[in-house]
């Protein structure tokens, strides 16, 4: 559960405000102090003192009772925010807590790739009337960027004039550039921008269980659609979770790294892996790294992605991103999931999960090995395996399996079943499991016995 309250500030002289907001027994409150007009964002509960929180990603937001709450204090506090509704496709424009302008959104990122918007808050972090976008060697009028390489823009077009066709997309929020053109004259750099997109609503799916034998210490066998738990041992135990570390690897890769940007192999990165490939000083771009990294757990390529911003930079980025999505019992030491420190639940990868197959299930797409060309191309590497045990399975969404001798064989998996007649996206996670190939196919077999 996230526990979350909200803080902005505004000019000096305005009164501090507090708010409280009761949700799930967690508090969410918005506050108005003066500090150089920053929207500021804060995490934590109603006893503790808050904790900075970075925008971005907020999974929470995908439920419409707390979106719903989060907007309510905005307009109740006479914020000035934008909110950007993926599920109804509209952008509305708040002025000291006013509506003032609504439009349609015409496209989104697709779901799935990469460049899939993942509902939080993000803020309007720079304006031009005209971006290039080095990706798609397309003009963007009336372009905002809200989130890395997310914007809100016009019709984009080709430098020679020629309008991008309707089905072209590289991710973006995209309005008419008549309506893009109002909404950016509204909104000034630092304004919140709310994302929100019905992806965990209960969809009202039910079943009944009958657990089976398995050795594994802690496990979680979840519905990834309505959240409805088959099994579970041991969900809140904390222990080493070996590689599946990696999925995390990836999705911060993925967030602050161009995956067009070749990197060069360090000499330190080229450390004991099981498939050794990469060779130091050679150079690979972000999106090749990523398929020996999840398909053949290569530490080499976990410690280049690490290096190339910094390890203690990307560790630490690692663990923003892991309370972002509402992991709070887990840590991280280190990008290969070699380290005993590398701890999790298995409730909170089963969160891990929701949210890679929610919003980035490009993931998913390399590790299962379904994943072979995209628009970066085909990957450079060849012969690559994929180690993840279910690789050749139609039904195999993706996952990711480690082993340690301080985690034992540890496993993220995640499978498209036919359920009561209807096929369903199952995770399942297995901690510290003396076979975790034999507890993963037994858990599948009952289900589709009983189910």
């Amino acid at each position: 559960m996230i526990k979350r309250f909200l803080s902005f500030n505004i000019p000096l002289g305005i009164v501090i405000v507090f708010f409280g907001i009761a949700l799930a027994g967690f508090g969410a409150a918005v506050n108005f102090i003066d500090r150089n007009d920053i929207y500021n964002l804060f995490i934590g509960d109603m006893t503790s003192s808050p904790e900075p929180l970075e925008f971005g990603a907020v999974p929470a937001l995908g439920d419409f009772d707390f979106f719903s709450k989060v907007r309510e204090r905005f307009i109740s506090s006479k914020a000035d925010f934008v909110e950007a509704d993926l599920s109804d496709m509209k952008i509305k424009v708040y002025s000291a807590g006013d509506l003032v302008k609504e439009v349609d959104i015409l496209t989104k990122g697709k779901e799935g790739s990469w460049w899939e918007t993942p509902a939080g808050i993000y803020r309007i972090e720079s304006k031009e009337e005209n971006h290039f976008s080095s990706f798609g060697h397309v003009y963007q009028p009336w372009s905002m960027a809200f989130q890395g390489n997310f914007f809100i823009h016009g019709w984009p077009y080709y430098p020679d004039g020629k309008p991008v066709s309707q089905g072209y997309s590289g991710g973006c929020i995209r309005l008419s550039d008549e309506d893009a053109k109002s909404v950016f004259d509204l909104v000034g750099t630092g304004t919140p921008v709310i994302v929100f997109e019905r992806d965990f609503a209960s969809d009202g799916f039910e079943y009944r269980s009958v657990p089976p034998e398995l050795s594994a210490e802690g496990y979680i066998v979840a519905d990834l659609k309505n959240n409805f738990v088959f099994l579970e041992r041991s969900g809140k135990d904390k222990v080493p979770v070996a590689s599946i570390t990696k999925i995390l690897t990836a999705l911060v890769a993925g967030e602050f790294i161009n995956l067009e940007k070749e990197i060069t192999v360090p000499e330190s990165a080229v450390i004991h892996t099981s498939r050794p490939r990469l060779k130091a000083d050679e150079s690979y771009s972000a999106y090749d790294l990523l398929y020996p990294l999840l398909l053949e757990s290569s530490n080499e390529a976990a410690e280049t992605f690490a290096s190339h911003l910094g390890n203690g930079r990307f560790v630490s980025l690692m663990n923003t991103k892991a309370k972002a999505i509402g992991m709070e019992s887990s840590s991280f030491v280190d990008a290969s999931g070699i380290g005993e420190g590398n701890i999790s639940t298995p409730e909170d990868l089963f969160d891990l999960a929701k949210y890679v197959f929610n919003n980035r299930g490009f993931i998913f797409g390399m590790s299962s090995g379904h994943l072979t060309d995209s628009v970066y191309g085909k990957p450079s590497f060849e012969g690559l395996s994929n180690l993840n045990l279910f690789g050749g399975r139609i039904d195999f969404i993706g996952g990711k399996m480690g082993k340690t001798n301080a985690a034992g064989e540890t496993m993220l998996a995640v499978f498209e079943l036919e359920l009561n007649g209807e096929k369903r996206p199952i995770a399942i996670v297995m901690l510290g499991s003396a076979d975790v190939g034999n507890d993963v196919s037994k858990v599948v077999g009952w289900l589709n016995a009983n189910y």
